[in-house]
């Protein structure tokens, strides 16, 4: 089964980023596979506060995952798999790709500031050429309802 690979952050574009892959992964009988990152720098203290606070991000990722999941489950008719990964986002983007063939299409939020699209979306599609699957960049200001007539 094709699945969509969609990364799960606090970023206000990860909503329509979700949503899309959800409607489409609905739409073409796929699956929908969300990655967290945590990122490194949150665990350089002492071993036991490390763990503690590594504990502590894996929690708070989990209900920021189970609140998409519930939504995809419920509205969506699509179980979604969740993945956490620490260390930098896009390298692990990267690896996430490389390390399972049944993604087939990345998509990513843009954000709607005029700093540009994200950080995210800005680092990948300039590596866009080399990777082994299809980025689909969802705008972040996209209704709901623009996004179910395109999906």
């Amino acid at each position: 089964m094709r699945k969509f690979l969609v990364v799960l952050d606090d970023s206000r574009e990860c909503l329509n980023a979700m949503r899309f892959a959800a409607m489409r992964a609905s739409h073409t009988g796929g699956g929908v596979q969300v990655l967290a990152i945590i990122p490194p720098d949150e665990f350089n203290h002492w071993i036991g506060v490390g763990e503690l606070m590594r504990e502590e991000a894996r929690e708070r990722v989990q209900a920021h995952f189970e609140v998409f999941a519930k939504w995809m489950r419920d509205k969506q008719n699509v179980n979604p798999e969740l993945i956490i990964r620490e260390g930098e986002p896009v390298p692990e983007i990267i690896a996430q790709v490389a390390d399972y063939t049944d993604i087939g299409v990345l998509v990513l939020g843009a954000g709607t500031e005029t700093a540009g699209p994200g950080p995210l979306v800005t680092q990948l599609t300039r590596q866009s050429g080399s990777l082994p699957v299809p980025i689909t960049i969802v705008p972040g200001d996209m209704s709901k309802e623009r996004l179910e007539a395109i999906t």
